[in-house]
């Protein structure tokens, strides 16, 4: 497993499966010919996207961020349709490392679409049930109202299987919320109605989690976003925004989706790389 140590935190991906997406859908209305310098795309025009939840150690508490695209709750049909390669082991993942799931004390939602959500829950004897029964889990109001209420677009990822069975665990803020010291999780929307950012903060350095309105480095570009957004220019201006803070200040970036890199500093400009962890995470 890829690891990271930033001062007092060690952050560590789990694997929490793989999906292949279409490269379009993934940039939206960029071209392809700008879009495929950056990221590698098949002859399919399909992109490797990790949906990795991040651990991090930190003042004795075990904290994930986004919990993986689940196992054992999709059709073979919506599968293929979500290009899904391998399903959530993150359970394995953490037993690799002497922990287990009963072990989890937070659980960070950037957001709750299926692919950051689905590993929240599982069937287990005929009945869906916590994965991390332990957890609190964080997420906007916002988010999670929608969640449980969604519109004719968001019900195709706002799932009650996914909600139903921890709907005791949940926690919401409005605006932004400091989870414990250099812990902060910030609302932005866009990608959402109630997507959030997190920001880790430690001895005057910071990294920041941008959940999908930065899936990838490739989409560092502030006006490189998803189809899949719900609110496009609200994803423009948040990421605008945050790049205007992150740059001249030398912020790290860590990822969910990336199948290249784990996380990346970038040099004031935003067009070198002066700082990266690769993505070892081989797909099956």
């Amino acid at each position: 497993m890829d690891t990271y140590t930033f001062h007092k935190m060690k952050l560590t991906w789990l694997d929490g499966g793989v999906n292949f997406l279409d490269g379009g859908t993934m940039f939206g209305v960029v071209p392809k010919a700008l879009w495929s310098r950056r990221y590698e795309v098949d002859d399919q025009n399909l992109i490797e996207l990790r949906t990795d939840p991040i651990l991090l150690s930190y003042e004795g508490k075990h904290i994930l961020i986004d919990s993986g695209i689940g196992k054992g709750k999709l059709t073979d049909k919506q599968k293929r349709n979500l290009g899904v390669r391998s399903e959530t082991k993150v359970a394995e993942s953490l037993s690799e490392i002497g922990l287990q799931v009963t072990d989890i004390d937070m659980i960070l939602m950037t957001h709750l679409h299926n692919d950051h959500a689905a590993g929240l829950t599982e069937w287990r004897d005929g009945e869906l049930v916590s994965v991390f029964p332990n957890a609190k889990i964080y997420v906007s109001q916002i988010e999670w109202d929608e969640m449980r209420n969604p519109n004719i677009r968001s019900k195709n990822t706002y799932w009650k299987e996914n909600w139903e069975p921890i709907i005791e665990q949940v926690e919401t803020f409005e605006g932004q919320q400091t989870i414990l010291p250099g812990i902060e999780m910030i609302h932005t929307g866009g990608h959402s109605d109630g997507h959030s950012v997190i920001k880790l903060t430690q001895n005057g350095e910071t990294i920041l989690h941008m959940g999908d309105i930065m899936p990838t480095h490739a989409h560092s570009n502030p006006l490189w976003v998803l189809a899949y957004d719900d609110y496009p220019m609200t994803s423009i201006f948040a990421k605008e925004r945050l790049m205007k803070e992150a740059l001249p200040n030398r912020y790290r970036f860590i990822f969910y989706h990336d199948a290249v890199y784990r996380l990346v500093q970038w040099d004031e400009s935003g067009k070198e790389i002066t700082e990266s962890v690769n993505c070892s995470a081989i797909s099956k």
